[in-house]
């Protein structure tokens, strides 16, 4: 699948950098604004050698696709249950040697005013890093940035996220990014 996939992205002008640094890791996915962005993850993933598990919304792991979004590695989400998605990510990482998770904090390809913490408060109660994966469709470039762990300070850490984003990357509808901040009212863990 690697030589395949670097194939394949290079046929459509693409340039994958980077390497994940750990294989316990929250990596971001982002931006997130058109549905281009999953292909071109999972093509990513597999010419890195990222053996990551992703997010994705309930609606996509229904009949026809669900088995294949499943072998790929999609764990589904539906965002309008009640549950505890966080904890029980987190349990999973407390379970496993060897996992990595990509998350689109945006939640949407739709701009938000601002991103879902949960990728957050995973790595921070895994006590994994978190990974700051990008594309930018400007330079046809995406791949694995920095990388750091959590430090409880959602603010502060969120500050070094929008650093690393600022001026990075473009999606391929800009217009749909959403603005790197979480909700007013987020606090420090305690």
């Amino acid at each position: 699948m690697k030589l395949i996939s670097r194939g394949i992205l290079k046929l459509i002008g693409w340039r994958m950098v980077g390497e994940l640094p750990s294989h316990r890791a929250v990596l971001i996915g982002a931006p997130h604004t058109s549905n281009w962005d999953f292909p071109l993850a999972l093509l990513a993933f597999w010419s890195l050698s990222i053996p990551a598990r992703w997010v994705g919304k309930h609606t996509i792991f229904r009949w026809p696709f669900g088995g294949l979004m499943r072998r790929l590695g999609g764990i589904s989400l539906d965002r309008n249950e009640t549950h505890d998605f966080v904890a029980q990510t987190v349990e999973w990482f407390n379970r496993e040697q060897e996992l990595s998770i990509v998350i689109s904090p945006e939640g949407t390809r739709s701009r938000k005013e601002f991103w879902r913490s949960g990728f957050y408060w995973i790595a921070y109660g895994a006590g994994v890093p978190i990974v700051l994966g990008f594309v930018d469709y400007q330079r046809r470039v995406g791949g694995i940035g920095d990388s750091f762990m959590p430090t409880g300070d959602i603010h502060a850490d969120m500050d070094r996220i929008r650093a690393f984003y600022a001026g990075k990357t473009v999606g391929k509808n800009p217009e749909r990014s959403s603005p790197i901040r979480v909700r007013s009212g987020e606090i420090e863990a305690g």
